[in-house]
């Protein structure tokens, strides 16, 4: 069984790009049985879609007044 070290690199690897076959089962399988993987999966997540969402391109002192 895949240990929390090794389901934390795939979590991590898996917002860079897709996981092969065998690396999306093994990490599906361990995130079934831990629930702290499960929380980090979900803040690895959550992290990635806020770096998205503010990445370099966001300017925060244009959103209001368009300087």
């Amino acid at each position: 069984m895949m240990m929390c070290k090794e389901a934390t690199r795939l979590m991590s690897l898996k917002q860079d790009r897709p996981l092969t076959f065998q690396e999306r089962v093994s990490l599906r399988l361990h995130l079934s049985m831990c629930s702290a993987c499960r929380e980090c999966d979900r803040q690895f997540t959550l992290l990635h879609e806020a770096g998205k969402r503010f990445g370099p391109e966001h300017d925060p002192e244009q959103d209001d007044d368009g300087r």
